[in-house]
């Protein structure tokens, strides 16, 4: 009886080490590094993709280096179900508790993307759907961007979001989809847009639609705070006056992928976008005008100025009558020609000559 009993406590002392070793190791793998080494991967988890195959995937990556172990903490963590679909960036050098943390936290990748001032609908397309983000499908995003149904919701009563996408820097994941990313930029707008400007529109005689369509205008033809109230007066008195106003951007707004300088034939081009033929306001935005341009567009400058020209340098020079703008283009007309001249005389000069 002695001996069995003996043979019995060896046999469960046997099984207590066997049973320490293991949750010695378990607790090991649990709390330590993946790899010595910090090797960054980033893992894509798609939708509806179930527990043994995230963990194969994990595995692939070399994030995962025991199966059952991993299976193991992340039922005991209640975690084997939690995971949340999405894009990670995960190190080798986290421990797998770590690792089924952010999975279960959901802590998808972010991408930081700046959208700039004035930028179109078709260029905030083109960088959301380029391969540095790969954030959305630009045919989607764009289909999107112009679903009446959708645009009701978010209060827009134009044909599309343009206008609406506000000019700011955003962090956006791969899960978003386009619907998300618009209302997002669109949620940012109406934010920027506030109840004393809607006020001031009103008392303008513009109605919200009217006041982001001219601001775009502003925002198109210059780049500088300090000219922006001087356009906007421009094109206020142009208005009051009932004169086309003329605004070159407009002319090749719906001209897809356009580049390069507006030519006299683009201004001659029937588009009911096309200031030069249209009377008023386009019916809807050009561009994504910012909290500039905005406020420009509700605050003209006090002055009875109706026109304006390129001084070839980013700024402009404003005229009150058709007589002296049209001495302002003749004056930097020729200054153009003389720069293009110039250019040509340096480039001349630097090049290699003929050896004798």
């Amino acid at each position: 009886m002695t001996a069995k009993k003996t043979k019995w406590r060896a046999f469960l002392l046997f099984l207590a080490g066997i049973a320490f070793l293991l949750l010695t190791s378990f607790l090991y793998f649990s709390f330590s590094p993946v790899d010595d080494l910090h090797v960054t991967s980033t893992v894509e988890i798609p939708r509806g993709t179930g527990f043994v195959e995230i963990v194969d995937i994990l595995e692939k990556t070399g994030l995962v280096q025991n199966k059952p172990f991993f299976y193991v903490l992340a039922v005991l963590k209640r975690s084997n179900r939690q995971i949340r679909a999405g894009e990670y960036e995960l190190a080798s050098s986290m421990s797998p508790n770590e690792i089924i943390g952010r999975l279960v936290r959901g802590m998808i990748k972010g991408y930081k993307v700046t959208i700039p001032e004035d930028w179109s609908l078709q260029e905030i397309a083109d960088l959301l759907a380029s391969p540095e983000f790969r954030l959305v499908d630009r045919k989607t995003f764009l289909a999107t961007a112009r679903d009446r149904e959708f645009l009701d919701a978010l209060n827009i009563r134009g044909a599309s979001a343009e206008g609406y996408l506000f000019p700011n820097t955003y962090i956006f994941d791969r899960t978003m989809g386009a619907r998300e990313i618009i209302k997002a930029m669109v949620h940012q707008f109406w934010k920027a847009f506030t109840p004393e400007m809607r006020n001031r529109a009103e008392q303008m005689g513009l109605n919200v639609h009217e006041a982001v369509t001219l601001a775009s205008l502003i925002g198109k033809e210059t780049g500088l705070k300090s000219e922006k109230n001087l356009i906007s007066a421009v094109f206020h008195n142009r208005l009051r006056r009932e004169m086309k106003l003329q605004c070159d951007p407009t002319a090749v707004y719906d001209l897809e992928r356009f580049s390069g300088a507006v030519k006299r034939r683009h201004l001659q081009r029937k588009s009911p976008y096309n200031t030069y033929v249209i009377d008023g306001l386009p019916p809807g935005p050009i561009a994504n005008p910012g909290a500039d341009s905005l406020q420009a567009a509700l605050h003209p400058a006090s002055s009875d100025v109706l026109y304006f020209v390129s001084r070839l340098d980013g700024s402009h020079e404003f005229s009150r009558n058709y007589l002296a703008h049209n001495e302002a283009i003749i004056k930097y007309r020729r200054i153009g020609e003389a720069m293009k001249d110039a250019e040509k005389a340096a480039a001349q000069m630097n090049q290699p000559r003929p050896y004798h």
